[in-house]
C-alpha cells in the first residue's frame, strides 16, 4: 500500500515552534500526495563485491576496536577510508579569511561494521544490537581523550537516499573541533528553558506526551519513543531515556539496554508500516567541550525516514513542511 493512501486528512495546516531549537515547522497533511516519495524496491548488493564482508582483505585499515577474534569477528570499528576529517597531533585554531572564520578539518572518522550482510539494526539479535551501543560508548570514551575535539557525532545511514554508499549495515562516528549548529541551537534552547522554568525541556516533553497519550509508539521501563509534536519530517521519531541524562557516554549499561530495545522497536515499526524506507538515525548528546556545563540537556536518538522531498520553500526559509501530522503518524506506526 502506498504511504499517502494511509493518511487521513483531518486538519488544516498549522505552524508549530520547537521550544528547544526555536525553529518553526508547518504541519500540512493536505500536501502528502505531492511530497511523499514513492517506495522503490530495495536493491541488495552482492556479498562477493562488498567491501565490508572482509574489511581488511578489501583494503580497509586494521580495527581500532574488535569484538571476538580476528577471523570470527562480530563487530569491528575501523578508520574510514575516505574520512571527512583527519587526525593531527596539534589542535587547530580558528582563523579568519576575510569575513569568514575557518578551522582545519582535524578529527577522526570511524566506521563501525556488524558482521551480517543483510541485518540492519532492527534485525540484529538483542545481544548484537547491545554490542553496537557498547562499541559506540567504548569508542566515544577513547575519542574524548583527544582534547582537540568539541563534539562526537554518532549516526547511521540506511539506503542511498539517506546517504549510504555501501549496502552492508554500518554506523559512523565523527569527532569534530566545533559544536555543530543544530546541537548548539538545542543546547541554547534547553538552557534558556531551564533558566526560565527550572525544569528540563525534554523531561517536560516526555511528561506531556505521557499525559496526552497520542504520539507514543513504544515505551519500556527506561525509554520512551514518540513522534514529536514539532516533527521536521513525516514519521520522524525521537527516543529518550526516561532518566534525565545529559551525556550519552555516562549512561549506565541498564539504561543503554532500554534505549537499544526502544530503537530496535521503533525501526522495526517504520520498516513494517512504511515498507523499509531509507532512513537515518543519530544521537544528540551534550558536547565533550566544556563538559559539566550542560546538566540541563537530555541526550536522545532521532530517527528520520526519507519519504518526503524538501523543495524551494524549505530551502529558502529554513521552515520544513511536514506532510503527515505526528498524531496520524503515531497511529500508523502503532
Amino acid at each position: 500500500m502506498r504511504i499517502e493512501s494511509k493518511i487521513t486528512k483531518f486538519m488544516n495546516s498549522q505552524l508549530r515552534q520547537d521550544p528547544v531549537s526555536g525553529d518553526w515547522i508547518v504541519i500540512a497533511p493536505g500536501r502528502a500526495k505531492k511530497h511523499i516519495v514513492k517506495k522503490q524496491k530495495r536493491l541488495k548488493a552482492p556479498i562477493k563485491s562488498c567491501p565490508f564482508e572482509n574489511p581488511q582483505a578489501s583494503g580497509n585499515g586494521e580495527p581500532v576496536l574488535l569484538y571476538e577474534g580476528k577471523k570470527d569477528w562480530v563487530l569491528q570499528v575501523i578508520p574510514n577510508r575516505n574520512p571527512a576529517l583527519t587526525p593531527r597531533d596539534i589542535c587547530p585554531k580558528i582563523s579568519k579569511s576575510g569575513p569568514y572564520s575557518t578551522v582545519d578539518g582535524v578529527g577522526r572518522h570511524d566506521v563501525l561494521i556488524t558482521r551480517d550482510h543483510n541485518k540492519n539494526f532492527q534485525n540484529l539479535s538483542n545481544s548484537d544490537a547491545n554490542l553496537v551501543f557498547k562499541a559506540f560508548k567504548e569508542r566515544y570514551k577513547i575519542l574524548t581523550e583527544d582534547n582537540c575535539e568539541a563534539y562526537i557525532s554518532i549516526f547511521n545511514n540506511w539506503g542511498p537516499k539517506a546517504g549510504a554508499s555501501v549496502y552492508h549495515p554500518h554506523y559512523q562516528m565523527i569527532s569534530i573541533p566545533v559544536v555543530p549548529p543544530d546541537v548548539q541551537h538545542s543546547l541554547f534552547g534547553s538552557s534558556a528553558y531551564f533558566k526560565k522554568n527550572k525544569k528540563c525541556v525534554h523531561c517536560e516533553m516526555i511528561k506531556w506526551e505521557k499525559e496526552v497519550k497520542r504520539r507514543i509508539i513504544f515505551e519500556n521501563k527506561g525509554a520512551i519513543v514518540f513522534t514529536p509534536f514539532v516533527s521536521r519530517e513525516p514519521f520522524e521519531v525521537r527516543i529518550f531515556p526516561k532518566k534525565h541524562l545529559p551525556y550519552f557516554e555516562e549512561t549506565s549499561e541498564t539504561d543503554l539496554k532500554f534505549m537499544v530495545e526502544a530503537l530496535q522497536k521503533a525501526l522495526a515499526k517504520i520498516d513494517k508500516k512504511l515498507g523499509d524506507p531509507d532512513c537515518n538515525f543519530f544521537i544528540h548528546t551534550a558536547p565533550t567541550l566544556n563538559k559539566g556545563n550542560y546538566k540541563h540537556y537530555h541526550w536522545h536518538i532521532e530517527v528520520q525516514p526519507k519519504i518526503s522531498i524538501s523543495a524551494g520553500f524549505e530551502l529558502s526559509t529554513g521552515i520544513e513542511i511536514t506532510v503527515v501530522d505526528p498524531d496520524e503518524a503515531a497511529k500508523i506506526l502503532k
